[in-house]
């Protein structure tokens, strides 16, 4: 695993020294260290770009791990040959030193180059993680050398640098969720981005990669969307549609090629809607006064809510489109533009906005419920299992999209159902003109509580292989993309 390597012929003598002794207290672990430097010595070597204070660190324990030690394996080998030379472990400090240093600032909530139990406290609740003051002290003790209970930069740096565990961030790095899974509904709250991902430009390649995710998923489920859409506006108790028949009539009047109408603007529209929809929950976000890497959970929920109903308020007109291309026969319409063109003429601009209401009260429930039952997942887990990490590998990520993607969509379906069949009612020969108030009191009258439900079954069917297909294709992109976020 771990091989010589000539030291750089022309590196400083210091440097060379101080580098030689780091390598071999990594290749043998039983190698004795020296005494430390008198103060004028280490001040020698203070040009070493932070390399000059890890002798208490190499001196630790957890260098000894295998599990620590194969980590580091990994993350400096650039050559991928399995092994760790000395220029290798060089670069891997180096590197690792500048993340520390972001993770670092981003903890120094008070600017003061000190670190402090409550300030563990606040990063870890804006994550949406609460630990108690013991705890935080605990954590300050593993680090703190000197008894101030509190951490300077040395300390955490001399800790953290041979210690493969990730950090805080990192949370954000693995368990990104609006990003990854498009399950056809884009009412989530945005996720957050780490300082890193925001200096090195990742963040648009995140988004880049979500957005060419969604427009995978949304095709390869598009005919159970077009189903879906089809009961909440045809199905009642004199029309029982099943999700069999509802198929069997869609291929017979229209052949296969039928169940993907709507796709192409449901597709389009993404582009958009998240690009609006970033944006906006970053003006927010500073309009709210928060200099902070990440919100609050609440804050979170009230910017994500208002930055998706700016994002739904632009695009609106579209989910209009989809709806009514969805439900045409064939022949109605030539194309998208077509049928803009004859909603214009014969119904006017208002009608590009039926349903908004319902619409926008949907967003919170679901983006609510999506919210909380997604970072109440999240945190059990990471309490109960990040011993060494916090990726939570592909399927418990995949069941956590799963799970809260699903409540919150039962939480907001009834609104979904009430503007779905408000966007449709131009396209119903003869239906009168209804508000949102009187069409969930008929539907209630006519068909009962169920009757808000109708289209459930298909679009609790399409959740699985959306959240799947599109977490399948998002780490693929972001491969080709170049994101280095793992």
């Amino acid at each position: 695993m771990y091989r010589a390597s000539r030291a750089p012929s022309g590196a400083p003598q210091s440097l060379l020294s101080l580098q030689v002794l780091l390598w071999l207290r990594w290749s043998l672990p039983g190698y004795p260290l020296p005494a430390p430097e008198p103060e004028n010595s280490a001040r020698k070597l203070g040009q070493l770009q932070g390399l000059s204070h890890l002798c208490g660190s190499l001196r630790s324990p957890c260098l000894l791990l295998p599990v620590g030690r194969k980590k580091i394996v990994q993350a400096g080998d650039k050559d991928l040959d399995g092994q760790l030379d000395f220029e290798e472990f060089v670069h891997y400090l180096q590197d690792h030193e500048k993340k520390l240093r972001l993770v670092f600032k981003s903890l120094d909530k008070k600017n003061d180059g000190r670190i402090d139990a409550q300030e563990i406290m606040q990063s870890l609740r804006d994550l949406g993680v609460k630990i108690s003051e013991q705890q935080a002290e605990k954590i300050l003790k593993s680090m703190d050398k000197n008894g101030t209970m509190t951490i300077d930069w040395n300390e955490w740096r001399d800790y953290h640098l041979l210690h493969p565990v990730e950090n805080i961030p990192e949370i954000i790095l693995y368990w990104k969720h609006s990003t990854i899974f498009d399950v056809g509904e884009n009412l989530t709250v945005p996720d957050e981005f780490t300082v890193e991902e925001r200096q090195t430009g990742m963040w648009w390649r995140h988004l880049v990669a979500g957005g060419g995710a969604g427009a995978v998923s949304r095709t390869c489920t598009a005919p159970l969307d077009r189903l879906k859409v089809l009961m909440q506006v045809h199905a009642s108790r004199s029309n029982n549609m099943c999700i069999v028949g509802g198929f069997t009539q869609m291929i017979r009047e229209g052949g296969a090629k039928s169940l993907w109408r709507g796709n192409g603007i449901n597709v389009l529209k993404i582009a958009p809607e998240s690009a609006i929809k970033f944006m906006a929950y970053e003006q927010i976000k500073r309009l709210m006064g928060s200099d902070q890497e990440t919100l609050r959970i609440h804050e979170r929920l009230v910017a994500g809510s208002l930055a998706g109903a700016i994002a739904q308020s632009s695009i609106y007109p579209m989910e209009v489109l989809k709806t009514r291309m969805a439900l045409r026969k064939t022949g109605q319409y030539s194309g998208m533009l077509d049928c803009a063109r004859k909603i214009l003429a014969r119904e006017g601009v208002a009608a590009f906005y039926k349903g908004y209401v319902p619409n926008m009260l949907g967003i919170i429930p679901y983006a609510g419920i999506d919210l909380a039952v997604y970072e109440t997942l999240k945190n059990a887990w990471l309490q109960r299992y990040a011993v060494n990490s916090a990726d939570p590998g592909v399927f418990v990520l995949l069941a956590c999209g799963t799970m809260s993607s699903t409540c919150g969509q039962l939480a907001s379906y009834p609104l979904a159902l009430v503007r779905t069949r408000m966007q449709a009612q131009a396209s119903i020969e003869g239906a009168p003109e209804v508000t949102m108030s009187s069409l969930f009191r008929q539907i209630l009258r006519t068909e009962g509580a169920f009757g808000l439900y109708r289209g459930l079954a298909p679009n609790f069917m399409k959740v699985i292989p959306a959240v799947s297909i599109s977490y399948v294709v998002y780490e693929n992109l972001k491969i080709t993309l170049g994101v280095q976020s793992r």
